[in-house]
């Protein structure tokens, strides 16, 4: 393989990147400079990977697919909103490549045709009697796969009769299993979403990621209802 000068490129950074020299490594998909000393592509200089298996991290924790709601309480509060966006760039690029560039749940592969991509999602563990959400774990779905774990947001969007058919086809549920469940996470949710909760993130920082202030409990409930306000088209 062609050694690279690696560099950890925000998406949102990219434009800016490339305008200071920075190549793009289709197969790597990863940004490159392309040869030494190039001093304006400093800002983006690589820091060292992070590693495969997170200290504390249960790569076991809550397998498959599944409708895995995050409550109203916690909104906001997704590791990608909590960290720095070189940080973020970071994990996702460890998550897909411990995944085999892969989707953890069904198995697919990246498609740009089908709009079908390897994101990131995290599994919570939820301590109630101490109120404590903690971060167990970080996985990588498909587009496909991702929609189905927030099937709430999958609503919102007008994607459910997208989000149901995939959820049998992958998990082999019958439509009655499959809205059984549904029902379930939903009763979960609202259960949970009545409660504020602590985030523990000790994970990534234990990993050496750099955190950001993320909203306060008292904060999310308010960016979370603007948010579902624009996605409703509601002024």
């Amino acid at each position: 393989m062609v050694n690279r000068i690696w560099l950890d490129v925000p998406y949102t950074e990219k434009d800016h990147a490339k305008a200071a020299g920075a190549r793009w490594d289709p197969a790597a998909k990863r940004w490159y400079a392309p040869r030494k000393g190039m001093t304006a592509l400093q800002p983006w200089a690589a820091a060292p990977d992070v590693p495969d298996l997170l200290p504390g991290e249960d790569r076991t924790l809550r397998e498959g697919l599944f409708v895995d709601l995050v409550p109203s309480s916690c909104w906001f509060t997704n590791v990608r909103s909590c960290v720095t966006p070189r940080d973020w760039e970071r994990l996702r690029r460890m998550i897909t490549r411990r995944a085999g560039m892969r989707c953890e749940a069904c198995g697919a592969a990246e498609n740009r045709d089908a709009k079908r991509w390897l994101e990131a999602h995290e599994r919570w563990g939820y301590d109630d009697a101490a109120r404590v959400q903690r971060l167990g774990r970080l996985i990588c779905p498909c587009t496909d796969c991702h929609t189905v774990t927030h099937y709430g947001y999958a609503q919102v969007r007008g994607l459910e009769s997208k989000a149901f058919a995939h959820l049998v086809k992958v998990t082999g549920m019958s439509h009655s299993e499959a809205r059984s469940h549904i029902r379930y996470a939903f009763d979960v949710w609202e259960d949970r979403s009545a409660r504020s909760w602590t985030l523990d993130l000790n994970i990534l920082t234990d990993a050496g990621v750099i955190l950001q202030r993320p909203p306060s409990a008292g904060e999310r409930r308010g960016v979370a209802a603007a948010t579902l306000g624009a996605e409703r088209g509601i002024p």
